[in-house]
């Protein structure tokens, strides 16, 4: 992985998540062993709360509720959240406790339960000679608590952080893969340029000569398509201009350019010539390169032998291109696979054609394409999904 000039290895890339590991493990533990300090403290405090409760009751059977005292110790510096009851669980006093928990003795009786869970009840004497006592239900303070959640607030930070960093990296290497394609499809282009001026002056020569003019009729035809694919070339990278199409002429050239050149035990049908007019928001050279792609590919999988079906539909306002073949058949784990780059079950091949056809299909004409249906053995049928033009 290269960033700004300097390459990051696999080792220092393991080393760096593993010093982040320690360190996250290295914080959790610290904070806990701090929250354990500080509920130690806060049992700590209790105990000398009941212990002056119950030197106050006993002197004079004094009352702790109204010592001046115990009472600025309890109320006016406590953080932490409690209720004091008697022996039948009776409010007696209250400390950061919501009003409307107190009134409600459903509310009230479930917040004791709650409270019991984190500290155990303590109970004060307050009437030595009688046995009448008090209990002090007490839970964790807002800053125990606070201590509680803080590790798990970093490592919810940390993850964050990592899977923003991810993305960030995975865009850049992204972005130089695409500068680099497009580069790559622009240079294709500009090189084929010449090649291609010198074969069509070639092709005017022999039709000055004696040579059979159908021979060089389908030779020019196999030229303009070898120029129609440089201009797709020149077109990837650039802003993709569409303009409304008769989606059946568009699909019907490319079929028509077919028809002579496969193999002669695959029949190839189309309805789109026969049907009502169908249209659609298109760049007409790159979507020719789609439907290219899909009949290259069912007439690789049928080998030389078998049907090939493309057809055009509509449904309210959206347009439909199948693809079938019956061909070998697509396994089902494999239908979104096949359109990653560089995915391919031919021996040969670069796994590009179906990943390039979602590209022109979903960035740049807004549509879906996918396997619509597929059985091994039987044969695929490939859909694309546009939407319909009206004018």
């Amino acid at each position: 992985m290269k960033f700004k000039g300097f390459k990051i290895s696999f080792r220092s890339r393991v080393s760096i998540l593993t010093v982040g590991l320690i360190l996250a493990v290295v914080s959790l533990f610290y904070t806990n062993k701090l929250a354990d300090v500080l509920r130690q403290k806060e049992q700590h405090d209790v105990e000398l709360w009941v212990a002056a409760m119950e030197r106050v009751s006993r002197e004079a059977f004094g009352n702790y509720l109204v010592d001046p005292l115990i009472s600025h110790i309890v109320s006016t510096q406590n953080n932490i959240p409690f209720i004091i009851t008697d022996e039948n669980l009776n409010l007696v006093m209250s400390n950061r406790i919501d009003e409307e928990v107190l009134k409600d003795p459903e509310r009230f009786r479930q917040k004791l339960d709650e409270l019991t869970e984190e500290n155990t009840p303590r109970t004060v004497r307050i009437r030595w000679t009688t046995g009448h006592s008090h209990i002090i239900f007490y839970g964790r303070s807002q800053l125990l608590t606070a201590l509680y959640y803080f590790p798990y607030v970093q490592w919810l930070i940390i993850a964050i952080f990592l899977l923003f960093t991810y993305i960030a990296l995975q865009s850049t290497k992204q972005d130089e893969q695409n500068r680099v394609w497009i580069g790559l499809a622009k240079e294709t282009a500009h090189q084929l340029g010449t090649p291609i001026s010198s074969l069509l002056g070639w092709v005017e020569y022999l039709r000055s000569m004696e040579v059979d003019p159908t021979a060089v009729d389908e030779m020019n035809k196999d030229l303009q398509h070898l120029m129609k694919i440089v201009d797709r070339f020149s077109k990837i990278g650039s802003e993709t201009v569409l303009t409304a199409n008769n989606v059946n002429e568009v699909v019907g050239e490319t079929v028509l350019y077919f028809r002579k050149r496969v193999p002669r035990n695959v029949s190839l049908s189309y309805n789109g010539l026969a049907m009502a007019p169908v249209k659609a928001n298109l760049n007409v050279a790159l979507f020719e390169w789609v439907i290219e792609n899909l009949m290259k590919n069912a007439l690789d999988a049928m080998q030389g032998q078998g049907e090939l079906d493309v057809r055009v539909w509509s449904e309210k306002d959206r347009v439909y291109i199948d693809v079938s073949d019956t061909g070998k058949g697509i396994a089902k784990g494999n239908w979104s696979r096949i359109f990653e780059p560089g995915f391919t079950t031919k021996t040969r091949g670069w796994g590009l054609g179906l990943s390039l056809s979602r590209r022109i299909v979903e960035d740049y004409h807004h549509g879906k394409i996918f396997v619509a249906k597929s059985e091994v053995g039987h044969g695929t049928t490939f859909r694309i999904m546009l939407k319909r033009a009206f004018e």
